[in-house]
């Protein structure tokens, strides 16, 4: 399930609406709706988005978190690592590998390390894996299910 799929499905069990329901209003067939909320199709458009939050009443806040998720629901993730670092490239390649395998409070853990990452549009500078795991931390912060 996808994090727009999970509260899509939760905003319906709130209100009572059946996947048929919503799915007429939004003139979507049933079928993709359920797709969409078990992670087998791709991220939902913006405009279907947006007729989702009109549908649940949301604003502020409530509807520019549902686009967030939109944003990040896409379940056939492709990391481009070209012109990254080495390790970089391996780190992305080690997720794929094991986020399978994670457990819930060190997902929860890597979510809070990304989320106090500073946003960059592209890095500065290129570290060997040693200076970055020192300055950032990330050494001490991670789960121990990450394997090495």
């Amino acid at each position: 399930m996808t994090p727009f799929g999970a509260r899509l499905r939760g905003l319906r069990a709130a209100r009572g609406i059946t996947l048929r329901q919503l799915a007429e209003t939004l003139q979507v067939s049933a079928a993709y709706l359920s797709a969409l909320e078990h992670g087998r199709r791709g991220a939902p458009s913006q405009g279907l988005v947006h007729q989702v939050n009109e549908f649940f009443g949301l604003i502020w806040d409530e509807a520019e978190e549902l686009s967030q998720l939109a944003r990040l629901s896409n379940p056939r993730v492709t990391v481009n690592t070209a012109g990254l670092t080495p390790e970089q490239t391996a780190l992305a390649n080690r997720l794929a590998q094991v986020i399978h395998r994670l457990s819930p409070e060190t997902v929860a853990a890597l979510h809070a390390v990304l989320d106090t990452a500073p946003r960059q549009s592209k890095p500065r500078l290129r570290r060997t894996a040693h200076s970055t795991r020192r300055s950032s931390g990330l050494h001490a912060s991670l789960p121990s299910d990450i394997p090495g």
